[in-house]
């Protein structure tokens, strides 16, 4: 069976500082408020674990039944840096893809350019596509998530 190799490269300008935008990648809470894309998925497994040699696990049920698994394994740790990290996600049990991840954090006027690297194996033609393009939607709620943030903790006195 022939699999798609691929790699890609996102960045985002994302309002505050490298620290502000790891936080982002690094609290679980955080975390979730930008990558739940999909309400109507119930959540089985939500275990994160960010530090060397921990893990992110999240298994959901889709309205068909179906279940879709991201297993992540941290591998570097940097703060306000770089993480870099390897996962697989998984279909009803058959792994769909796996990938190796570097998410770089550089200050850059009042902001971070975040950039995003993904060096992948795609079980098949296609998925590749679909996993860029839901990366980027998710990097936009990434930034959304960040200014909602940081116009919340100006209302509340905090800087």
């Amino acid at each position: 069976m022939a699999v798609d190799h691929r790699s890609f490269v996102i960045t985002r300008r994302l309002p505050g500082s490298p620290g502000h935008a790891f936080r982002f990648w690094s609290d679980h809470e955080l975390k979730r408020r930008w990558t739940s894309c999909h309400p109507d998925w119930t959540v089985l497994e939500d275990v994160f674990d960010f530090r060397v040699d921990g893990g992110e696990r999240m298994v959901w049920r889709m309205p068909d039944g179906t279940e879709q698994a991201m297993l992540a394994h941290f591998l570097e740790i940097h703060p306000r840096q770089r993480i870099v990290y390897a996962y697989t996600m998984r279909t009803s049990g058959e792994p769909i893809s796996s990938s190796l991840v570097t998410v770089e954090f550089a200050a850059s006027d009042a902001a971070t350019l975040m950039t995003f690297t993904e060096q992948a194996v795609f079980r098949d033609k296609g998925i590749g596509d679909i996993r860029q393009g839901g990366t980027a939607l998710g990097f936009d709620r990434l930034a959304e998530a960040m200014a909602a943030d940081t116009a919340h903790r100006r209302e509340a006195g905090h800087p």
